[in-house]
C-alpha cells in the first residue's frame, strides 16, 4: 500500500511534475510510526482506539519507563517494524518536553532506521 508524503504537521508534498508525491519504505514506515505516536486516542474518528497521546505527556510527571512501553507497543502495530531483533527506543527529558530516539528494523526493506522527534508544550 502506498501513502501520501506527509509528515505530521507539515503540508502534503508535490512531486517534480505538481503531483501529489507518494511515499514508501523507510519513509513511509517513520510516518507511520510518526502519526501514531503523535496522535491522540480519540481525535482519529474512524478509528478511535488509534494513536498513543505522547504529546498528552507533556506538563505530567515524566515516566520515562511508562512512555517507553507505550512507545513499544504502539510501534509493533505498525507492520513493517520488524520485532526481533527489537527497536531501541530512547526517552529523555529536554527544557519543555521530551527527546525520543527510536532505532528499529524495517521489516518491508530489512534496513536499520532511525526515527528522532522532540515533543514540547
Amino acid at each position: 500500500m502506498t501513502d501520501l508524503y506527509h509528515y505530521i504537521g507539515d503540508d502534503l508534498s508535490v512531486s517534480a511534475t505538481g503531483d501529489v508525491l507518494q511515499v514508501e519504505g523507510l519513509d513511509q514506515t517513520s510516518q507511520r510510526i510518526l502519526r501514531r505516536l503523535l496522535t491522540n486516542p480519540g481525535d482519529y474518528i474512524w478509528h478511535p482506539n488509534y494513536g498513543a497521546g505522547v504529546g498528552k505527556k507533556i506538563g505530567t510527571l515524566l515516566d520515562v519507563r511508562a512512555i517507553t512501553g507505550l512507545i513499544r507497543s504502539q510501534i509493533f502495530l505498525e507492520a513493517n517494524v520488524a520485532r526481533t531483533p527489537a527497536p531501541v527506543i530512547t526517552v529523555t527529558a529536554i527544557s519543555n518536553g521530551i527527546s525520543v530516539r527510536i532505532q528499529y528494523y524495517d521489516g518491508s526493506t530489512g534496513k536499520l532506521a532511525t526515527l528522532a522527534f522532540d515533543v514540547n508544550r
